[in-house]
């Protein structure tokens, strides 16, 4: 039996991914394997001849583990970049991620030469009661030193079980001698959703597409609602760029929030008939207010799923640069004790019926986001028709996803978000904002 599920951020790759959970081997995969042809086994025979080979002839004893598990992503990331083998440790942090809690600390690290920087602690959580403050660096994790470990290693060893203890050792610029925090890991909920009051418009970022972003973003409206009267509120931004993605239930909730019919997305595998349809319901959180979304070239999947439908539907003004382009719908497949398999079953459409795959979507209005001196040079351009290997869309000559996924740190050198709000006030025109309803060229 197969069962649906939802759209997971496909890591590094900056996508998100549908899933399909499986349990068992499902029939198109038992049927597929009884129709292969006898010079498929007979090439099957000669790489069990090669492993056998290799594990006892090579030059030093190599783990058969890791042969295996690389044998099989080679054969998995020849087929596209997205799809590939979970081991039971990738498995069990891909369902961390989605979930949007974990037992650790509740700090937003990165890796500042050999030692890991905060660049943040997450409000009312272990790190911040304790003390920890953006900027210090962690030279040391339970008296054992960062250098030498990779980022992800890191987190893993701050990570834990609730009601556990661990040890950090910061330098913090300023303080002559080291600092040893002891802090007991809790329950940290990652939030999802990032709001302020922008004068009298509201401002929603959405991060990430995990289990809390509907109800984080519904908490967001409501407290911008409470603090701009409604007469005096001009509309919202809604800034989805550097959103790798994430649930596809969240995104077509995200959705819906500003929707009151009418198709969400859609998603069509192999077989013509297999087609999913996602539709809206009746209600909008913001009251037909009107709405900027904001994209960039790390707006992937999940984020181009919102910002498809509100541009299709002419709910929302899309603003921003050429977003990632990713399109494509991954089964995950449970393996029991030896993790899961994720492969590329479908792609998903926006309402008018496009695929975005290896196109992305295309601002109605087109604001370039400046880079600061230390980044002119660098390639910062993300886009998925620049994955090697990836599918092509379906229209191949209208390929050329993706843009500079760089968004400033503060507001005031924010060029596309004061874009966004002088149109918001009215002290800018565009004949693309605000959209009209009565122009959307939806499907049939």
């Amino acid at each position: 039996m197969i069962r649906k599920l939802s759209l997971l951020f496909a890591g590094a790759l900056m996508g998100a991914s549908a899933i399909v959970m499986v349990q068992g081997a499902p029939a198109s995969i038992a049927n597929a394997a009884s129709g292969a042809s006898s010079d498929t086994y007979k090439k099957l025979a000669v790489f069990g001849d090669i492993f056998e080979r290799v594990r006892g002839q090579y030059v030093t004893p190599p783990d058969e583990q890791k042969l295996v598990e690389s044998a099989i992503n080679g054969m998995l990331t020849s087929l596209d970049p997205h799809s590939s083998y979970l081991n039971p440790e990738a498995a069990q942090d891909m369902r961390v991620q989605t979930k949007g809690e974990f037992g650790g600390l509740g700090i937003e690290v990165t890796m500042d030469g050999d030692l890991v920087k905060v660049i943040a602690p997450i409000d009312d959580t272990p790190a911040s009661k304790a003390g920890v403050l953006a900027g210090d660096l962690i030279s040391q994790i339970d008296g054992a030193e960062v250098r030498g470990l990779s980022l992800n290693d890191a987190v893993d060893k701050m990570r834990g079980p609730i009601n556990t203890s661990i040890e950090l050792t910061l330098i913090r610029q300023g303080v002559d001698k080291p600092i040893k925090l002891k802090i007991t890991r809790d329950v940290v909920k990652v939030k999802a959703v990032r709001y302020r009051v922008e004068g009298d418009v509201g401002y929603l970022r959405v991060i990430s597409f995990t289990e809390q972003t509907f109800d984080d973003l519904k908490k967001a409206i409501k407290d911008i609602q409470s603090q701009i009267p409604e007469d005096k509120l001009k509309g919202f931004v809604l800034d989805l760029r550097l959103n790798p993605g994430g649930l596809l239930d969240q995104a077509v909730a995200v959705s819906d929030a500003f929707l009151d019919k009418g198709e969400i997305v859609s998603t069509r595998g192999r077989d013509p008939q297999d087609v999913t349809r996602f539709d809206a319901r009746s209600g909008d959180l913001v009251d037909g207010k009107p709405i900027i979304v904001m994209v960039n070239g790390g707006s992937a999947s999940a984020s181009e799923i919102v910002a498809g439908a509100l541009q299709d539907h002419r709910r929302a003004t899309v603003l921003g640069t050429q977003s990632f382009g990713k399109g494509s719908v991954q089964t995950i497949i449970p393996l029991g004790e030896n993790g899961s398999l994720r492969l590329t079953t479908a792609l998903y459409y926006t309402p008018s019926g496009k695929s975005i795959q290896g196109k992305g979507i295309t601002p109605d209005i087109k604001v370039e986001q400046p880079l600061p001196p230390e980044l002119r040079g660098e390639d910062v351009t993300r886009g998925e028709s620049g994955l090697k290997g990836h599918i092509k869309g379906a229209i191949e000559d209208e390929e050329g996803s993706g843009s500079p996924a760089y968004v400033p740190a503060e507001p005031k050198d924010d060029v596309q978000l004061a874009e966004a709000l002088k149109l918001l006030r009215g002290e800018e025109k565009n004949a693309a904002f605000p959209p009209d309803p009565k122009k959307a060229a939806l499907a049939e």
